[in-house]
């Protein structure tokens, strides 16, 4: 078994959808989730890397690009807006309140809502949503440039929601509390709108705050939308709903299928959308899998490990793949060829070196042209930016800091455009 242990604001009208009291608890944990002894990870403070304000101005060519993280706060969940220049570096613009609260699942080490896009953002609709995993509320936003404007809250379906899936005007959020669920919306000109007769259960047996080693970790729909795939940690399991062409589940229970690794997490699709990979947390491998029609999942490539440290995230840009490994901080580079076989971009696993002031790497987003990858770092507070190079390794280019550090709660959730 894994063990280890570890130590400006635009606000809207706040509304306190609050479900369940917070839990004030200390920060030194024990966590067993599967193989050798891990390194004390120890907060850290990041200084900013940014250019003069002029290139971020209105003027500049493709002014619009930003960077949104979520606070995950208790007290009240913000998202953070940063302007990104062309040279990927960032700068602190905004702050907006999503009218929920943030959540921290028990005994989490580094991640509070330990899932994968607990915040998105869909190019197609102009929409960020967010999850309020203390309100069991999802919000909407449309973007207008870096501005965040006509927020709308609704209610999840159920308990603690930890990630979302967006997918042409259909997104699902999936609660990670109690039973777990995935409940459905339809993106509208007026926000979401909750569809009738998508609500499924996981059948879990959690709290309505979950431990996050027994959480689903992240809900998919394939990029044909055919299939609305989730992952569970605690069952090792990769459960599919095929879905009809309105959006709606087509059976009353996911087709189950055994994870090729232990403790499945992320969720990432090839360019073509024909292959999905799965990160597993345990040995931090990768599964290339076929969704078929029918839920089924056929192995195409046995898990892959990268010789790091609990493997959790994992997301494209264009031919590579980056996954986050919060076990010892670093960002895994990976390359598909055009056979679909996957591969380490280099002989260690590691596409950057790591950093003593970047410590509890988490999630990932990736800009729209695939030019930029950022990460989030839980214990430091901190977002590094990375120019992807064409041999897939990564170059740092800024560093974010001031965010929600990992303490009662953290941050988690980030989005790119």
């Amino acid at each position: 078994m894994n063990m280890y242990s570890e130590q400006g604001e635009h606000r809207g009208s706040r509304r306190d959808g609050s479900r369940h009291a917070h839990r004030a608890k200390p920060r030194t944990r024990r966590i067993m989730i599967g193989g050798g002894a891990l390194a004390t990870v120890a907060a850290a403070t990041v200084a900013v890397s940014l250019a003069s304000a002029s290139q971020y101005g209105p003027s500049e060519e493709g002014a619009d690009r930003a960077v949104f993280v979520q606070g995950n706060e208790l007290d009240g969940n913000t998202v953070h807006v940063f302007a990104r220049d062309g040279q990927g570096k960032l700068k602190p613009a905004d702050s907006y309140a999503t009218g929920g609260k943030g959540g921290d699942q028990v005994d989490a080490p580094t991640d509070s809502l330990a899932s994968q896009g607990s915040l998105v953002y869909d190019d197609a609709s102009g929409m960020l949503l967010a999850v309020n995993a203390g309100s069991g509320t999802l919000t909407s936003f449309r973007v207008e440039g870096r501005a965040l404007k006509s927020r709308q809250v609704v209610d999840s379906g159920g308990e603690f929601p930890a990630s979302i899936a967006v997918r042409g005007k259909i997104a699902y959020v999936m609660n990670a509390g109690g039973e777990g669920s995935v409940q459905g919306f339809r993106i509208t000109e007026k926000g979401l709108v909750p569809m009738h007769g998508s609500h499924r259960s996981l059948g879990l047996a959690n709290e309505d705050v979950p431990r996050f080693d027994t959480s689903p970790g992240e809900v998919e729909i394939t990029p044909d939308g055919r299939n609305l795939v989730v992952t569970t940690k605690g069952n090792n399991t990769v459960e599919v709903f095929p879905l009809k062409k309105n959006g709606l589940p087509a059976v009353a229970e996911p087709v189950v299928n055994k994870s090729a690794g232990n403790v499945p997490f992320a969720i990432s699709f090839d360019e073509s959308g024909d292959r999905m990979l799965v990160a597993e947390a345990e040995k931090s491998t990768v599964t290339t899998y076929q969704v078929k029609h029918n839920g089924k999942l056929k192995v195409l490539q046995r898990p892959l490990p990268n010789g790091q440290e609990v493997l959790c995230w994992l997301e494209r840009a264009g031919d590579f793949f980056y996954g986050g490994n919060t076990g010892n901080s670093v960002v895994t580079g990976y390359r598909m060829d055009k056979q679909g076989r996957l591969a380490l971009t280099n002989e260690v696993g590691v596409a950057t070196p790591p950093s003593a002031k970047s410590q509890g790497v988490i999630d990932l987003a990736v800009t729209e042209d695939e030019k930029f990858v950022y990460v989030q770092n839980a214990v430091s507070g901190t977002v590094d930016g990375f120019r992807v190079e064409k041999n897939g390794a990564l170059t740092k280019v800024t560093t974010a800091e001031g965010l929600p550090a990992f303490a009662e709660s953290g941050m988690e959730g980030i989005a790119a455009m």
